[in-house]
Formats: C-alpha cells, structure tokens, sequence
C-alpha cells in the first residue's frame, strides 16, 4: 500500500504529484523527498530513505525521479518493482519517457495511475487488462529517445543486414489512433542493456555488471497472432502486445573490452589557486560501431569561478555547471581518442605563492568521473538475437515488418581520480 506517487524532473520539479490516502498532514512530500536527496553526500543516493514516520522508495529513469511513499511497514523490493513496471507502461503508453513527453499525456498519466492503483492498492499493471480501459490517446513529442536509431540504421532480424526503421516508429505509444494503427503494421525485439562499471584510480577493473532485458513489442493491427523469438539456446511464443521476454545479468567477466577508458592528468597549483585537469578519453568500441550522447560529469572542488578550455574536435562542449565540469561528446568514433585541456581559478583554495603545481595532492572535492552514453547496435554482453518468427492468424497484412534493436546504456561508470 502505497501513500502517495509524484515524478519530478531532475531539478526536482514536480510533474505528477497523486495522493491515494491523504496521510500527508499539510506537507509537501514531494519538495521534503528532494530536499532529502540532495542534502546526502555523494553522487549515489539510497534508493529506500526514511523520514519521521515515512518511507520514500524511488528509482530514476530517463533523468526523472518515479517516487512512492508509504507509512505502512511494506516490502521495498515490491515497490521498486512497481516503480520499474509503471516507468515501463508510462515509456510504452506515452511513446517514451522523458520529461517532455510526461508533461504533454498529464491527463493520460493520471488515467494510468487511477487503474493501475486503487487508494493505494495495487490493481493491475499488465498491458492486455489496461487496454481495454485506457481511453486518453497520446500526445507524441519527437525527442531523441535511446531507441530512436534511424540515423545509425538497424538489424533485420532475418537477414541479419542493416535496415532503417522508420523516424517515428521508435517513440510511438503501443496504443495509437485507429488510423494510425490501420496504417501500421510492425513487431519490435529489443535488446537493451545496461552497464555498471567502477574503475579505481591507477585503471584496474573494480565492478563491472550488466543487466540486460529482452522486450517484445507489437503493432500488429488486431493485436493478434503468435509471436517467436529465438537466440543461441531458447525460444519463446506470446501473443502479448508489450511482454518482457527475459532477463539476465553478467558480472565480472565480460566477453568483450570496456567501451571507453578515461586517462586524467592533475595539476594543482596551490600558490596560484589555478587547477589544470587534462582528460584523454578512449573508444574501444570497434571501429564501426560508435557512441552517442557522451557526457561526462567531473566534480570540482567548491569555489571555481573560471573556465578556459582546448577541446579536440569543434563538436563538443564543455561548461562549469553546478559545481562539476560537464564535458558534452554527440557522437564518439570506435577506435578514436578525444581529450580536453581545462583550466580552473580556485581562489578560494589558494595558498602561499611559490608552491609549484603538484600531481600527487590535489585539492579535496575533486572527482570521481562518471560517464554516461549510449550504444546503439551494440551489447556489452555479446547477446545477439539471431531470428524473430511471427505466426499470424488471418488479420490484416500477413507480411509484417519485424525489427531487432540492440542498445546499450551506462548506468553506473564511475572512473576514481
């Protein structure tokens, strides 16, 4: 039994705010639960924190905060894995999840959650039963979503040679207007994957985990017909609109190189109060793979005030923004090097002039680096689906296009200073 769910967006505005009990005496729950997060040192906060007598249990999905309450002594495992499903049917019913697309289906959201829970109580959180009661169609943005592949192409599944999907077809809800589902005609398989990697100082591999799921996705027109997947050993057949084929997880031994190693160098001239961080960042992707959407994150110490900058390639980005250095890449080549000379006054910090700059002590605050990306056409744990076989009852076309999609994802890469 849950209290109360809200989303925020990263900066802990409030998107959704549902109260199912009414058992929040006059508080902003909502403003209480960031103020919590981010007054806890460190990057990673608990996923379960606990204030008076109310329990906060969330998970951050596309850069939001999916948060339930509840003062009732209830497993936290089964809300993380309530706040895992309703982040899925939210990405599936909205076409994906972002900060923009919940503000635009507010009133769909709401809908969702109204059947999805009951004064707090679980009712249902499968596809088929609530599609038959969802009534509110989505409003489709156009962001750029970790499935939105058409300018890197995919695989067809039974040729195994590149294909491009349509623009849309990767951010469209699974229940669109009568006229578009009439129009469509389409089965997706995805392989998503995300990586979790610490990295100690002097590069030696500390954790390295990844945990992968298997989603089958229909748009076939009558919603029917039998579905089959197969890849080194197994097979599955569903008749489902949206199903979570499998799960999986790998650790410690991955059959393939990190996708990137980062090589700092620390100057730190305590008389000056000038810092000088160069970051050299490797690729060991293969060379026609590549990754997008890099960004690293570089904490510094508090009282920077300047930043003077040499990047390598005129297409990236880098600022001070919130206490950290945020280095922006688009787009990083397998097999390519890419490195940034940043320059930083810290008066705050400086001392007796004289002192020369020095690598071994830097000054306190300063990292560890984390990096987040993704991987399209690529998984970290060598899984490749090798075939996808519909069998179609007599509804529609019988011919419909069927997409396998790879992705990896950073959840967690953490490289210490």
């Amino acid at each position: 039994m849950i209290s109360q769910f809200f989303i925020l967006s990263s900066k802990g505005d409030p998107l959704i705010y549902k109260d199912f009990r009414g058992d929040s005496d006059g508080r902003d729950v909502a403003e209480l639960f960031y103020r919590k997060l981010t007054g806890l040192p460190g990057d990673e906060s608990p996923v379960v924190m606990h204030h008076d007598d109310r329990h906060f249990i969330h998970i951050r999905h596309s850069g939001l905060y999916l948060v339930a309450t509840t003062s009732e002594n209830v497993s936290p495992f089964s809300l993380l894995e309530l706040l895992s499903r309703l982040a899925t049917l939210l990405g599936d019913y909205c076409g994906s999840l972002g900060q923009e697309t919940i503000s635009r289906n507010v009133a769909l959201v709401y809908e969702l959650l109204d059947e999805v829970l009951d004064y707090g109580y679980i009712q249902t959180t499968s596809m088929e039963m609530l599609r038959n009661f969802i009534q509110t169609e989505a409003v489709v943005s156009k962001p750029f979503s970790l499935f939105d592949l058409s300018s890197v192409g995919l695989f067809g599944a039974e040729t195994q040679q590149s294909k491009v999907a349509p623009s849309s077809a990767a951010s469209r809800p699974v229940l669109s207007s009568h006229s578009d589902q009439n129009q469509k005609n389409e089965v997706f398989l995805d392989v998503v994957e995300r990586l979790s990697v610490l990295i100690a100082s002097n590069g030696s591999l500390l954790k390295v985990d990844v945990q992968g799921e298997i989603r089958l996705k229909s748009f076939l027109p009558c919603g029917s017909g039998e579905k089959s997947a197969g890849w080194t050993q197994g097979w599955v057949a569903t008749s489902s609109l949206v199903l979570t084929v499998m799960r999986y997880q790998l650790s410690d031994d991955l059959p393939s190189p990190l996708p990137f190693r980062l090589f700092p160098s620390v100057q730190w001239d305590r008389g000056l109060g000038r810092l000088q961080v160069y970051l050299k960042l490797r690729c060991d992707l293969p060379p026609k793979s590549q990754a997008l959407n890099v960004r690293l994150y570089f904490p510094l110490p508090r009282g920077v005030v300047s930043l003077s900058q040499e990047l390598s390639s005129p297409d990236q980005k880098a600022e001070l923004r919130e206490g950290a250095l945020h280095w922006d890449l688009p787009r990083v080549q397998g097999g390519s090097q890419l490195s940034g000379l940043f320059q930083m006054d810290v008066p705050g910090l400086s001392g007796t002039p004289g002192h020369g700059p020095s690598t071994s002590a830097p000054p306190l605050g300063l990292g560890p680096a984390s990096l987040s990306f993704e991987l399209p056409r690529h998984t970290c744990s060598g899984l490749q689906v090798r075939f996808l076989r519909l069998t179609l009852r007599s509804c529609g076309n019988a011919n419909p296009h069927k997409w396998v999609r790879h992705l990896s994802h950073s959840d967690a890469y953490v490289i210490r200073i």
